[in-house]
């Protein structure tokens, strides 16, 4: 048996910290293509996306993995990627520019309202993105809406807190130096097993299916390799933060890191689900 999920966004702060972190993540969206590829090619494969596939992308951010999925669907495919802020999509369509006509297409889209018609699409991916989301049985039902009959839809969501160390450590600065105010809770909605799956049986998917990923990451200790996180995930309360206070808080976490390395290594384990459902045939 299952506990409720720990948090319940609110859907105007939800709204409002990604439009205040959005050129955040256009600016790290290049510099980290190569460690996202190794979340991309994982929920691809989950979801079967193959060539000529229609592939649905929520919360596609700054366009992954949009983009990677095009490349898979080559030619005869066709992927949308959709966003609940329209800001955030900058870095999407910047980056789409560079792929020519395998690109996908970006639009604004709210993920209980898909703008889209019954079984438009073979595949829908979304990475770190339906936690977010308040109604979530109302985006379960509008993505198994958009899919055909015997379609895939593929969810990578965070394993619990304990289990991501990148998040952990800067988490606990941030407090520290900032205060408390809830703002991670969201990520770790569906950190324990079956929730999100049951509850896209509820939404009428006629199997759900997740597995666990557990890579450990191996991070130079000389870098500031937890930068992009920190910006990424806090962005909207670094906005207007003294730059002494910033300098402090980033001592800090880089402080914390440099206590676990080893060989001038530090090992950062994440803990990532994928939750795949079939709609039925």
């Amino acid at each position: 048996m299952h506990t409720a999920p720990i948090h319940t966004p609110d859907a105007d702060s939800e709204r409002a910290r990604w439009a205040a972190s959005a050129d955040a993540w256009d600016r790290w969206a290049d510099p980290m293509a190569d460690l996202a590829d190794k979340l991309n090619r994982p929920l691809l494969d989950a979801a079967g996306v193959a060539a000529g596939d229609r592939v649905l992308d929520l919360a596609s951010g700054a366009g992954e993995p949009a983009l990677s999925a095009a490349r898979r669907t080559g030619p005869r495919g066709l992927v949308v990627g959709s966003d609940l802020v329209p800001g955030m999509l900058a870095g999407a369509v910047r980056r789409a520019t560079a792929e020519g006509a395998q690109a996908p297409v970006f639009t604004a889209a709210d993920m209980t309202a898909l703008p889209f018609a019954d079984g438009a699409f073979d595949r829908v991916t979304c990475r770190f993105g339906i936690m977010f989301v308040p109604d979530v049985a109302g985006a379960l039902a509008a993505v198994r809406r958009a899919l055909r009959p015997g379609g895939k839809a593929a969810f990578m969501v965070w394993g619990p807190l304990s289990g991501n160390a990148l998040f952990a450590e800067i988490a606990a600065a941030v407090a520290g130096h900032l205060g408390e105010d809830g703002s991670l809770d969201p990520l770790f909605r569906f950190a324990e097993p079956g929730l999100l799956a049951n509850a896209m049986i509820g939404a009428g998917f006629a199997r759900a299916d997740e597995a666990d990923l557990t890579p450990v990451r191996k991070a130079p200790a000389d870098q500031p390799f937890w930068r992009a996180a920190l910006e990424m995930s806090f962005g909207h309360r670094l906005g207007g933060l003294a730059p002494d206070r910033r300098a402090a808080l980033e001592a800090d976490i880089a402080a914390r890191f440099a206590t676990q390395a080893t060989g001038g290594v530090v090992p950062v384990p994440a803990h990532v689900r994928i939750v795949t459902g079939t709609a039925a045939a």
